[in-house]
Formats: structure tokens, C-alpha cells, sequence
């Protein structure tokens, strides 16, 4: 028994100072509350998911919770609907994408279903949503072609930018849209279209242009004629054949080629009827002159 003049040692034990300072510490305290707990369920959650039987029946109550949600009636979508498509346009997005419905909107890859869309060669831009009420929604722009091109395989239609936007079975089918031909004759669309624009005056004699060596093109006349364009300022040379055959009735003789190719130097060349009608007025005129 303690006696009544002995006194008590207010300081603490070493071990408990310690411990004290430690609680003290931002670090420790930090280790204390949070990474302690965490290493603990953490552990403990790795213990839990050792045992293959809990595995399958933790996936095996997450799918079943997945397809109940999947499949309830406002996640169904029931039906494609396809804007701004012509028949042949909606029947090939159809043909590539054979959904059967109805089908989860959870399993439907709206991304790679707008990606296929879009690598159709008539389709410009395709957006790809489902809309309320259950309905695939496929908004579609089209390419709008510009020109006609006769290529080995047939006609082709091709929009402004040189994509062919698919086949066209007869010329008689598309009567407003120009006509060209030649290898690479697609990839000058544009030039192509500024050449008929500027052949306004011969519209009506001109039957189609013709791509060459990939290089230049010629445009086909009626009557066999033929006007031979350079590489370089191809529409500024037809624009002076045209303003030569106003002024002078150039083709409306009978000639067969109007060469351009050399600016500085144009050519005709006559048709074979008119190289015999120039001999023989030669001949006369010469005769004449050995008269006299």
C-alpha cells in the first residue's frame, strides 16, 4: 500500500510517449485510418475470390442482373428506320446490317454500326442513334453525283469529289449528267465539270470528254470532232476555240481535230473529204497560173 507522502510519477512510460508521438505524426495517423483498413479488405476480398465456386457465382448473379436489365422493355429496340436514303441506298445498309429484332440496345455497337454505314460508297455522312419508342435510327447524306464515267466495267456515277457512288445501268437513265471516260478520269472531276461548264455555247454538240495518259483531256464533238486540250489551261484553251468558232465558224467546217496542246502554236487537222476538196482547188488554181 502506497504511503501518504509518496508521490505519484505524472510522466508517462517510454513506450507510451512514444505511441503518443507517433499519433502525433500526419503520416502515421494517414496509415492508421486508411491504408490499414484498405490492405485488410483488400486481403481479405483476395482471400474471398480464391475459390473458383464464389467466382462462377459472383458472374453468374452479374449476368443474370445484366440480362434482366438488358431486356426490359425500354431498353428493346424493335425496328431500323433509314433517312434520307434512296431504295437502293437503304436495301445495301440493310444487306450489311442483319440485326434481328428485337434485340437489347446493351448489345447493339452504335459506333460500328455508323463506321459500316459510312464506307458505303454512296453515303457522304451517317449518324447513328436509337431513338425513343425502340427505333435504330439511321440518318443518311448521300452523294450527290455529278458526271457520268464509261470505264471497261460499264457507267459509273461520281460525285463532285471523285467518289463513284455506285453503277448506272443506262446512259438513258441519267440524261442531265455529262459524260467522261479514260483511266484516272475520276480523279479530275472538278476540271471535268468546269470543262462543261465553259463548253456552254457547244453544249449541245458535245458528246463527252476523254481523259489521256492521265495527263490532259480531249473533247468529243459530234460530227467525229475532236478538240485536243493541253495539260495546263485546259478551260482557258477551250474557251478560245469557242470564241475562234464564233467568230470565224471554225467548227463548223470540216475539219476533224483542233489541237491545243502547244498554245503558242494551235493545229487543225482537216477531214479526208477536205483535204481532197483543197488539192483539187490547189491543182485548178496552179493549172491556171501555167496558163497564164
Amino acid at each position: 500500500m502506497q504511503s501518504v507522502g509518496q508521490r505519484c510519477d505524472p510522466a508517462p512510460s517510454r513506450w507510451a510517449y512514444r505511441l503518443q508521438r507517433l499519433l502525433l505524426t500526419p503520416l502515421f495517423r494517414f496509415a492508421l485510418r486508411v491504408v490499414v483498413p484498405f490492405l485488410l479488405v483488400a486481403g481479405l476480398t483476395l482471400l474471398w475470390f480464391s475459390d473458383q465456386d464464389r467466382r462462377d457465382q459472383l458472374a453468374m448473379a452479374y449476368n443474370d442482373l445484366r440480362t434482366e436489365i438488358a431486356t426490359r422493355p425500354e431498353f428493346m429496340v424493335n425496328a431500323m428506320a433509314i433517312d434520307g436514303a434512296s431504295k437502293g441506298i437503304a436495301e445495301d445498309i440493310r444487306e450489311i446490317m442483319p440485326i434481328d429484332f428485337p434485340t437489347s440496345s446493351f448489345d447493339l455497337e452504335l459506333g460500328e454500326i455508323q463506321e459500316r454505314v459510312s464506307e458505303l460508297p454512296a453515303v457522304a455522312k451517317a449518324s447513328v442513334r436509337v431513338r425513343p419508342g425502340g427505333i435504330l435510327q439511321v440518318a443518311v447524306v448521300e452523294r450527290d453525283p455529278v458526271i457520268l464515267w464509261r470505264t471497261y466495267d460499264g457507267l459509273a456515277l461520281v460525285d463532285r469529289e471523285g467518289y463513284v457512288t455506285g453503277p448506272a445501268r443506262a446512259r438513258t437513265l441519267h440524261p442531265d449528267l455529262p459524260l467522261m471516260a479514260g483511266e484516272g478520269a475520276d480523279r479530275q472531276v472538278a476540271e471535268a465539270v468546269q470543262l462543261y461548264a465553259a463548253a456552254g455555247p457547244l453544249a449541245a454538240r458535245v458528246r463527252g470528254l476523254v481523259r489521256v495518259g492521265e495527263r490532259r483531256w480531249d473533247v468529243v464533238l459530234d460530227r467525229g470532232q475532236r478538240i485536243l486540250l493541253p495539260e495546263i489551261g485546259a478551260v482557258q484553251a477551250l474557251e478560245r476555240v469557242i470564241a475562234l468558232s464564233e467568230a470565224q465558224d471554225l467548227l463548223e467546217r470540216n475539219l476533224l481535230v483542233v489541237d491545243m496542246r502547244l498554245a503558242a502554236r494551235p493545229t487543225i487537222r482537216l477531214a479526208e473529204a477536205a483535204v481532197e476538196e483543197w488539192w483539187r482547188i490547189s491543182q485548178l488554181s496552179f493549172g491556171k497560173s501555167n496558163n497564164d
